[in-house]
């Protein structure tokens, strides 16, 4: 019987599949590092989302580990070299967060527009006040999206039915498709000078790590507006604080950062103008649900059927 260690909070639905499978389910999420090392040792497979770091130490002490499933998209926070060493394949389940990420990054961006975060803390404050709360309206503006993906084509969908202009940056998707979509496909240069409110929706690469840096932001409009729901890293955060500083950016509204958990003394926590949550952008039930029972389907078709799926690193020969 393999043994499949599950390191982060995961659906019942996805365990009670495993089971069903075959596995047997160590199901310990929130560990500490030291703790999560020692439970994978005797592991064939570890589940993970974004919380837990698959460091080259921990591949170096799974000496029985064959797979690592990714609930989830995003693999940044997964050591593909080290995996590669060790011959451990890493896989993740694409697509199942499309809806979820989609759906919080359109919140976040009428939540900053209308000022409802800082508007309900003066109501918990009983200070019945507007003042410094005039919000702008989504008609009309356009929405720069950096990524053309499943979410941010999801997002360019609810931006059409806010009868927003929508442009769109990506390298690999094709100018005709975006047309389709109701997306006017363009380089960077057009997204920096030419949107009201910027999305971002990228993967986090060496070519995207801080897109959105002082020379970038100083290329933009006056006022606009910032919303991240993909990478942390796609943002240089001491750039993007200076130009709230300076009003060049009015309002950020983010989800994502590059240290996770935000250390305590973050610029961002005490500025007005930022709107913040704490990687919410793939949790909803249903989503969970989603990433769940496809990390259990395909870990029972890498286990008992031979076949890998959704394989983001070197492939290695299965046994």
């Amino acid at each position: 019987m393999h043994t499949i260690f599950i390191a982060d909070s995961f659906s019942k639905q996805g365990i009670k599949m495993l089971k069903e499978f075959g596995f047997n389910v160590i199901y310990k999420p929130g560990l500490a590092l030291n703790e999560k090392i020692e439970e994978v040792r005797n592991a064939d497979g570890l589940v993970v989302r974004s919380a837990t770091k698959v460091t080259a130490d921990m591949f170096t002490a799974a000496k029985k580990l064959r797979l690592v499933g990714r609930a989830g998209a995003g693999v940044d926070n997964i050591d593909l070299e080290a995996a590669n060493r060790h011959g451990v394949t890493v896989m993740n389940t694409p697509g199942q967060n499309t809806l979820a990420a989609a759906e919080h990054a359109f919140a976040l961006m009428i939540s900053l527009c209308r000022n409802i975060p800082r508007a309900d803390a003066r109501l918990r404050n009983n200070t019945w006040d507007k003042k410094g709360l005039m919000g702008t309206e989504l008609n009309g503006k356009t929405l720069g999206l950096i990524g053309l993906g499943r979410i941010g084509r999801e997002v360019a969908r609810r931006a059409k039915a806010f009868n927003m202009e929508i442009l769109g940056f990506d390298p690999y998707f094709d100018a005709n498709e975006a047309m389709q979509e109701g997306i006017n496909k363009c380089d960077l240069n057009d997204i920096w000078t030419n949107s009201d409110i910027i999305s971002l929706h990228a993967p986090f690469t060496p070519d995207t790590k801080h897109i959105l840096s002082k020379e970038t932001l100083a290329k933009c409009k006056d006022g606009v507006r910032v919303i991240n729901c993909a990478r942390g890293g796609l943002i240089e955060d001491q750039a993007l604080a200076n130009a709230l500083e300076s009003e060049k950016v009015s309002g950020a509204a983010l989800d994502v950062f590059e240290e996770e958990p935000l250390p305590a003394n973050h610029i961002f926590l005490t500025h007005p103008n930022v709107v913040l949550t704490p990687h919410l952008g793939a949790s909803t039930f249903e989503s969970q649900i989603k990433v769940a029972s496809a990390i259990a389907r395909q870990f029972n078709a890498f286990f008992n059927q031979n076949d890998a799926q959704f394989v983001v690193n070197k492939p290695v020969a299965l046994v």
